[in-house]
């Protein structure tokens, strides 16, 4: 469970994405994952709130930031495998292409209790170090499908991102408990 200052900054993390979500309302498919543990259903975007972890580090034009899902549907739920990201303009058009799956490990089911929370590591690099072919570009969000959902939600956060489809400089790793 959350510490109170924690949940009420969840909370209020909630409200403030409810209105970037609804630029999320029509939103292509999302990528498929793995299933869920017996007992305990896939995590549903709407019982989801997301944030990035500002907090990222990074070395030799490399940033990492945490994505964090929470849990607030009031339900125990699991979420297993990739989260599907892509950059998004203003408007919550797709800039470029999605971001590529890091695989390290075999993901695992996590199983989220009302109020808990799990992280995706997201890696960007830095646009200034690729090559011109990249064309760089100002994204506004990040859009973001929990995995093994079609609905996606949006993630505020301004970066530099490759409107050259063929050159994300975006990847991301498996769902874990932290």
């Amino acid at each position: 469970m959350l510490d109170r200052p924690k949940a009420a900054g969840v909370r209020a993390i909630a409200l403030a994405l409810s209105l970037a979500t609804a630029l999320a309302a029509t939103t292509p498919s999302a990528p498929a994952a793995a299933g869920h543990a017996a007992g305990a259903p896939k995590c549903a975007t709407s019982g989801l709130v997301m944030w990035l972890n500002a907090e990222g580090s990074g070395t030799a034009g490399s940033f990492y930031y945490k994505i964090e899902f929470a849990n607030l549907s009031g339900r125990t739920c699991t979420l297993a495998g990739y989260p599907g990201v892509s950059a998004v303009g203003l408007g919550g058009h797709q800039i470029g292409g999605a971001a590529r799956r890091e695989i390290a490990q075999h993901p695992r089911v996590i199983t989220l209790a009302p109020e808990a929370h799990a992280t995706a590591i997201l890696h960007l690099v830095d646009v200034g170090v690729l090559p011109a072919s990249c064309h760089p570009a100002t994204a506004a969000a990040f859009r973001v499908y929990p995995p093994g959902q079609r609905t996606a939600k949006l993630v505020p956060f301004p970066f530099r991102t490759c409107a050259n489809a063929s050159q994300s400089p975006m990847s991301v790793r498996a769902i874990t408990s932290e």
